[in-house]
């Protein structure tokens, strides 16, 4: 994978572990309802995680833009539909998503070029 996946997933990873190891129950109870909140239900998953993404546009966390663009790549979103989502994303947060979205389309290239390579 491209350097800034990689440290994005590692990154990811060391801090989750931290913060799951801390033992809070509030913590720990915030991370299962997430997990689950993804999982196949009266939505498919591929629904959920651009839902995810667009939440995450809108709220501006660019973390959680590129998980859900991992998640959407895992999950065969194509770029069309993307784009899509990143259409309803601008139109319901504004243009102060922009910036987000340039960065987003950035790394679902990164993605797409990695994983082309494999």
């Amino acid at each position: 994978m491209g350097k800034t996946l990689d440290d994005f997933n590692n990154y990811r990873l060391k801090m989750n572990e931290k913060i799951l190891n801390s033992n809070d129950k509030t913590i720990k109870r915030i991370f299962n309802a997430d997990t689950n909140a993804y999982l196949q239900g009266a939505l498919d998953v591929k629904t959920k995680e651009l839902m995810g993404l667009l939440a995450s546009l809108v709220l501006r966390c660019d973390d959680c833009v590129r998980y859900h663009l991992i998640k959407c790549y895992e999950n065969q979103v194509g770029t069309d539909e993307l784009f899509e989502t990143f259409g309803i994303a601008n139109l319901v947060g504004g243009t102060i998503c922009i910036p987000h979205t340039r960065r987003a389309v950035e790394f679902w290239e990164e993605l797409i070029s990695e994983n082309n390579k494999n």
